[in-house]
């Protein structure tokens, strides 16, 4: 999930979301029932499963950001926050039923069993992607961006959106310190409480379990208490889940924490998710996406490390504690990271600035292209038009500019010039097409300023290339 994540993320924002999840669900089809196959006539060993295990993942990275993507398609504006809240108790109940499922199939017919199904349980989902036809969308006469390009504008795009960015920032401090029970509740079951496989199964349950019924309830805490207090309340639940899992010696303590930990879990990945995904518009959604899969699983990995070598060197009980204290202190530290800010911007394209005006035809990869917006303001409005233009800077860079500038005439007061450079003729045609409506609004309030129209000109690099 970690190395794959953003690559995926471009991969779904170019190709059609629908086909791409089609093809991948094939080939994990085609995977399972491939091990499927050499674990029922012997030939399965440790390294065909690593290499199994390798596969089946890439392929659920490449899809994680296609798949999350989608969730807007299927529902109007005003049901993503349910729908999103459906597919995490989706996961969650997926979670809990599976390993006993798998278990009695075991137990029952044979350790092929579950592969098999496995196997099987993809042709339904294949079916539904060949059944399911999405809304159409509005198309771009521009072609498909390069994959290379995709990748760098999802990073820009993440740095200059702010609701994004507070979204990330946090998602760091809640998984960051939940990763310590996800790691460490083997080594509870097997040396705190003397435990064995049936016992963490059971465990396993008990988060799926809490988070299921947590999400019963999830929009009656939201109402109460806000996306941002939801996240808290996830952060409490966390803490409380590690100190109890960190004292815990007998199952009742460490089934009853594991319940907190789950509803805790609901609580506070639905609320980011959401908050990821109401920051987004199409257009770089699946590569947002990607950012908030790839800053969740490193956090995850990195914090598993941490609280493994904890562990390791201070015992398990310490680990424990230790975490949650840190989970505690991420509250005050991570406030002012706001959660959904997204939820209140019309990020539908405003399709409002003109085309470029040009003497002959330019090719696509002519650039770098330097774009200058010439302004006349009264010279008495100098510090709250700069101040407007500050907002304005971020949408050019996130949109597709890789330096921006403003520069004042020194013989004549009241005229700026504005300059932003853009790789290519290619992706300044795309700005135009990324400006939002919420966009629109911030122009305006630059417009307020000046007097007549601005004048905008576009240079193109006259260097040679040999």
């Amino acid at each position: 999930m970690f190395l794959f994540a953003i690559p995926a993320g471009a991969l779904a924002d170019i190709i059609e979301k629908r086909r791409f999840i089609l093809a991948l669900e094939i080939g994990v089809a085609a995977v399972a029932t491939l091990f499927a196959t050499l674990l029922s006539i012997g030939l399965a060993g440790p390294h065909t499963l690593l290499a199994f295990v390798f596969l089946v993942s890439s392929f659920a990275a490449l899809e994680a950001p296609a798949w999350q993507s989608i969730v807007p398609q299927l529902v109007p504006p005003q049901d993503l926050p349910a729908a999103v809240a459906a597919n995490s108790v989706g996961v969650n109940i997926s979670r809990a039923i599976g390993p006993a499922l798998a278990g009695v199939l075991i137990g029952t017919v044979g350790i092929n069993a579950p592969f098999w199904l496995d196997a099987f349980s993809n042709l339904g989902v294949i079916a539904v992607f060949l059944w399911w036809r999405p809304r159409q969308e509005r198309r771009t006469p521009l072609p498909a961006e390069r994959f290379a390009e995709a990748v760098r504008t999802g990073f820009r795009y993440a740095i200059y959106n702010r609701p994004l960015r507070d979204t990330l920032s946090r998602a760091v401090g809640f998984f960051l310190f939940a990763s310590a029970y996800w790691a460490l509740l083997p080594l509870v079951t097997r040396t705190q409480i003397a435990g064995g496989p049936a016992l963490y199964g059971i465990l396993l349950g008990a988060i799926g379990a809490g988070a299921v019924g947590c999400a019963f309830f999830l929009p009656h805490l939201k109402a109460r208490f806000g996306a941002d207090g939801l996240v808290v309340l996830g952060e409490l639940g966390t803490a409380l889940t590690l100190v109890l899992l960190g004292s815990a010696s007998k199952p009742n303590t460490a089934i009853a924490a594991c319940v907190i930990a789950g509803a805790s879990w609901i609580a506070a990945i639905s609320t980011l998710n959401i908050s990821a995904q109401v920051s987004l518009p199409d257009w770089v959604r699946g590569r947002g996406l990607a950012m908030y899969v790839t800053v969740f699983f490193g956090s995850m990995t990195v914090g598993s490390l941490i609280w493994g070598e904890a562990a390791s060197v201070l015992g398990l009980p310490i680990a424990h504690f230790i975490a949650a204290a840190g989970a505690l202190a991420a509250i005050p530290l991570t406030r002012r990271w706001q959660m959904q800010t997204g939820a209140a911007l019309d990020l539908t394209p405003s399709m409002d600035w003109p085309e470029p005006v040009i003497a002959a035809p330019v090719s696509n990869d002519s650039g770098p292209v330097l774009v200058t917006v010439d302004y006349r303001i009264e010279p008495s409005k100098r510090i709250a038009f700069l101040r407007a233009l500050a907002a304005l800077a971020r949408e050019r860079k996130r949109d597709g500019a890789y330096d921006w500038g403003i520069f004042e005439d020194a013989a004549e007061p009241g005229r700026f010039l504005e300059t932003f450079l853009v790789e290519s003729w290619i992706e300044h045609l795309r700005q135009h097409e990324r400006v939002t409506k919420t966009d629109r609004l911030i122009q305006n309030r630059v417009r307020r300023f000046l007097r007549g129209e601005p004048v905008v000109t576009h240079l193109i690099s006259a260097e040679r290339r040999d």
